[in-house]
C-alpha cells in the first residue's frame, strides 16, 4: 500500500500561487539560490540608498568626489577581472560566491562602526567602495557561473528573468524600507542592516549542493590561459558586439548614477526618506521587466530585446535633465528610475543569456570575467566625466550626456546585423567544442 507524502509549508506555497509543473521555484537547488539572491538584494537597496546619502549629505561630497566614490568601485574591475577569470576555472565557484557574500557583509559593516567611533571619511568609503567591487569582481563573476551550474542552458533567459524578478521584489520593499532606516538610524548605521541581510544570505547559499567537475591540466600556465580567455571573445563577433553595446551603456549609466543622488537632495531638496519612495519606482520597472521580459524576449528576440531597454534608459535620463525642479521634477525622478528599472532588466537577462549560452563549461570563469572587464572600462570614465560635468557645468548636463548617449547607442545597436538578427538564443557550435577539447588536450 503506498503512502502518502505529508504536504509541507512549501507544497502550500506552491498550490496558492499555483507555479507551472515544471516551473524553475519548484526545483530545490534553485528555489534555495533565489531565495538568497532576493535577500541579498534587499540588503542591496540598503547600500545603493545609504552609502551615497552618507557621502552626499553627512560628508557633504561634491559631484567630483561622489564619481571618484563610484570609480573605486570600478576600479578592481579593471584591474583583477582578468586573472580573475583565470582563477575561477581552476577552483569551484560556490565556494567564491559564499566568501564573497561574507566579505561584503564585512565591508559594509565598518562603516556605522567608523561613524560610532568618529573616523568616517570619503577616504574610509574609497576604501569601501573598493572592497565591494573586489567582491563584485571575483564572487560577482562566481555568481553568475553558479547558476550554469543549477540550470540547463536552454533555460538560461527564464532563469536570468526569475532572478531579476527576486531582485526587483527586493527593489520595490528595499527603497521604502531603506528610507524609514535611514530616518531612524541614519545613513551610516542603517548599512548595519545590510550587513545582516547579507550574512543570512551567505548561510543559505552554503547549504546549496552543486557537483562540479574541474578539468584539471597537466600544465596550467596562467598567462596562455588568460590569452585563451581573450582570444576567445575575440574570435566570436556575438561576444564583441555585446561588449561594446553594453560597455557604451555602461558609461552613460555611470555618468548618470554618480549625480542621481546629489540632484535628488540638491536640485529637488528631497529628504533620505522621500529618495527612498521615489526608488520605489525602481522596484515596480524591475518587477514589470522581471514578469514580461522574457516573453518580450521571445518575441522580439535577445538582440532586439537587449537594445530596447538601452533605449528605455536613455528616455528617463533625458526626461528627468530638462524637467523644473518641482512637483513635476520629482516625478520625472521617479520616472527616470521606473525607465531605470525596465531597461536595465531587458539588457542584462538578454545579456547574460546570449554569452553564457555560447560558452562551453569549462571557459565561462574567463569569458565571464573577459566580458566584465572589457564592459567596465568605459564605466570608469563615464562616472569621473559625470562628477566633472556635474561639479562645472551642472547636475543636469550629467544627465543629458548620459540620455543622448544611450539613445544614439541604440539607434547604432538597432543597425547592426549582429545584434539585431539574433532573434533566438543561440546555441554552442560544433567548432568551439572541438577547439575546446583541443586545447584541454594539449596544453
Amino acid at each position: 500500500m503506498q503512502t502518502t507524502r505529508p504536504m509541507t509549508w512549501f507544497d502550500a506555497l506552491l498550490n496558492a500561487v499555483r507555479l507551472p509543473p515544471g516551473d524553475l521555484l519548484r526545483d530545490a537547488i534553485y528555489r534555495r539560490l533565489w531565495s538568497s539572491i532576493l535577500i541579498s538584494s534587499l540588503g542591496g537597496q540598503i547600500t545603493l540608498l545609504a552609502l551615497p546619502l552618507t557621502a552626499a549629505v553627512l560628508l557633504h561630497a561634491s559631484p567630483t568626489q561622489m564619481g571618484l566614490l563610484t570609480a573605486m568601485e570600478i576600479m578592481p574591475f579593471v584591474m583583477f577581472s582578468l586573472p580573475c577569470g583565470v582563477w575561477l576555472d581552476r577552483v569551484r565557484k560556490l565556494p567564491v560566491y559564499v566568501s564573497g557574500e561574507l566579505t561584503l557583509a564585512l565591508a559594509v559593516g565598518t562603516v556605522p562602526v567608523a561613524h560610532w567611533a568618529g573616523w568616517l571619511t570619503m577616504n574610509w568609503l574609497y576604501f569601501v567602495g573598493f572592497i565591494l567591487g573586489c567582491v563584485n569582481t571575483g564572487a560577482g563573476s562566481a555568481a553568475q557561473i553558479v547558476l550554469t551550474q543549477v540550470v540547463t542552458r536552454d533555460r538560461l533567459v527564464e532563469a536570468h528573468a526569475k532572478n531579476a524578478l527576486a531582485s526587483s521584489g527586493a527593489e520595490v520593499a528595499g527603497p521604502g524600507v531603506a528610507g524609514l532606516l535611514i530616518k531612524i538610524l541614519g545613513a551610516p548605521l542603517a548599512l548595519a542592516v545590510d550587513a545582516l541581510l547579507v550574512f543570512g544570505s551567505a548561510m543559505i547559499l552554503r547549504g546549496i549542493r552543486i557537483e562540479e567537475q574541474l578539468v584539471k591540466k597537466a600544465d596550467g600556465d596562467f598567462w596562455r590561459d588568460l590569452k585563451a580567455g581573450l582570444r576567445f571573445v575575440r574570435e566570436r563577433r556575438l561576444l564583441v558586439s555585446l561588449a561594446a553595446t553594453v560597455g557604451a551603456w555602461q558609461m552613460c549609466n555611470n555618468a548618470a548614477q554618480v549625480v542621481q543622488i546629489l540632484f535628488a537632495t540638491r536640485e529637488l531638496h528631497l529628504s533620505g526618506q522621500s529618495v527612498g519612495l521615489c526608488y520605489v519606482a525602481l522596484g515596480a520597472g524591475t518587477v514589470l521587466a522581471s514578469v514580461f521580459g522574457h516573453r518580450i524576449s521571445r518575441r522580439l528576440g535577445p538582440g532586439p530585446c537587449l537594445v530596447a531597454g538601452a533605449a528605455v534608459t536613455g528616455l528617463g535620463w533625458l526626461v528627468l535633465s530638462v524637467m523644473p525642479a518641482n512637483a513635476f521634477g520629482v516625478a520625472a525622478f521617479a520616472f527616470m528610475l521606473f525607465c531605470f528599472g525596465v531597461g536595465a532588466v531587458l539588457i542584462f537577462i538578454n545579456f547574460l543569456s546570449l554569452r553564457q549560452s555560447v560558452t562551453p563549461a569549462p571557459m565561462l570563469g574567463r569569458m565571464t570575467s573577459t566580458m566584465r572587464w572589457l564592459i567596465l572600462i568605459p564605466a570608469g570614465p563615464g562616472a569621473l566625466l559625470g562628477g566633472w560635468l556635474g561639479e562645472h557645468v551642472g547636475l543636469r548636463s550629467a544627465l543629458l550626456f548620459a540620455g543622448v548617449g544611450a539613445l544614439l547607442l541604440s539607434a547604432v545597436a538597432w543597425r547592426h546585423p549582429v545584434i539585431r538578427r539574433v532573434r533566438e538564443l543561440p546555441k554552442m557550435d560544433t567548432g568551439d567544442k572541438a577547439a575546446l577539447a583541443t586545447e584541454l588536450a594539449n596544453p
